[in-house]
């Protein structure tokens, strides 16, 4: 008698059509097996929700923004990678101990005999007159860190209340409470730029701008930066931007804070102009909404405030726009869509909170999204104390500075 063929699934045989059809065979066994597993843990689930969330919170993905690490410093200056929210806890934390200490120790030290001496003139100072003006103002804005909860709270925005009051004194006129309510921005490229629709683009995106070409002829007297910068002051504008090309490219930002200072270099990636975008919509003269995403470092703070200062303060709802300025690992990307309120399709999901639960009231509702350009990738790379590199000086001339080595450390992140 000749040899039997096996009637096991293994893959190990010498015929290519019998080897073909164990394949898919084996094939359509597990994704049974997995149908069968998924639609039986769904049947759980149903009967015990407790289950989901239970799976959900185990099988969250290990990406690198998760495994991000701060710096183990309590320090709050430019190139400290400390999250300002965590600082500001820790430190209230430290000071309600330390105020007990010395409440304990107080009451310890007290002597009987200086309760008949309760009406002498020397005890009778109020210790809250001598309270300086700085530190009512350290208060209040602790108090303003302290905000109501929202019905859907976001996970990523940003608390500009939570910045340090080093920053404040390194940068009192950037973060001034009198700034204009609407900004006025002078736009303005390189010498010889050939960038004259980007700019242009660059002025529907901010409200109030103006965009100026800047001449290199031979001829003409060519303007530097601080020349330009006194002459926008002079005229009311609060910010002046500097559009830099290569190739006919735009590739870098300059953002130069009025009167004097400071200065932000940006690079520019992935520029696209929004009548390139599928699908875009047209922009109007609206003031947009402006959204701040995970800006959490003192660094990131301090961006995030120079892009809020290029925007003005009440945005008008009704033309539905909305700017995000996002960052993640770093880089910062810049969007601008107009949204649409409409009711939810049948095979659509409710909107959920940060939790995981539905939204109660708003069951039935779902927003639309539709992009109108330009967007563009933005990263940080240098701030300067006064106009540019030329017009800072001193010691801290140069406030921060990307270099190649703060990315050796892939999970240690800037902003």
């Amino acid at each position: 008698m000749g040899p039997q063929r096996s009637t096991s699934l293994s893959k190990k045989t010498g015929n290519k059509l019998h080897r073909q059809s164990l394949y898919v065979r084996q094939k359509r066994e597990r994704e049974k097996d997995k149908r069968e597993s998924r639609f039986r843990r769904k049947k759980e689930e149903d009967r015990e929700p407790e289950l989901r969330r239970e799976r959900v919170a185990r099988n969250q993905p290990a990406t690198i923004d998760r495994k991000r690490v701060w710096d183990d410093v309590d320090d709050d200056g430019l190139g400290a990678s400390v999250d300002m929210e965590q600082l500001l806890k820790r430190r209230r934390l430290q000071q309600q101990e330390a105020e007990e200490i010395l409440a304990a120790e107080g009451e310890n030290d007290e002597d009987p005999e200086t309760d008949n001496e309760a009406d002498s003139m020397l005890g009778s100072d109020d210790d809250g007159d001598d309270e300086s003006d700085e530190e009512a103002a350290a208060k209040a804005r602790a108090k303003q860190v302290i905000r109501d909860d929202s019905l859907a709270p976001s996970t990523t925005s940003t608390n500009l209340d939570l910045t340090p009051e080093s920053l404040v004194a390194k940068f009192p006129s950037l973060f001034s409470d009198d700034r204009p309510a609407e900004p006025q921005v002078l736009v303005t490229t390189t010498l010889n730029s050939t960038l004259h629709d980007q700019a242009n683009l660059l002025c529907t995106l901010f409200p109030h701008s103006t965009y100026i070409p800047r001449s290199g002829h031979r001829y003409g007297y060519k303007y530097s930066a601080r020349e330009i910068c006194k002459f926008a002051s002079n005229r009311g504008f609060s910010s002046v931007m500097i559009l830099r090309e290569d190739q006919k490219k735009p590739i870098g930002l300059d953002v130069i804070h009025l009167p004097a200072g400071p200065t932000f270099h940006f690079s520019i990636s992935n520029w696209v102009e929004g009548k390139k975008l599928p699908g875009h919509g047209n922009p109007t003269n609206h003031y947009p909404e402006l959204l701040l995403n995970n800006f959490k470092t003192p660094l990131g703070v301090l961006t995030a405030r120079l892009f809020q200062s290029l925007w003005p303060k009440t945005p008008e709802l009704q033309g539905r726009q909305v700017v995000t300025l996002h960052n993640q690992r770093d880089y910062i990307f810049l969007r601008r869509h107009r949204y649409i309120f409409r009711d939810k399709r049948a095979t659509e999901k409710s909107v959920v909170g940060a939790d995981g639960k539905e939204l109660k009231g708003v069951e039935s509702i779902r927003a639309g999204l539709q992009e109108l350009g330009p967007r563009a990738t933005l990263k940080l790379r240098r701030i300067d104390k006064g106009i540019g590199r030329a017009g800072s000086e001193g010691e801290d001339a140069l406030q921060w500075e990307w270099k190649a080595k703060m990315e050796k450390k892939r999970t240690r992140f800037n902003l």
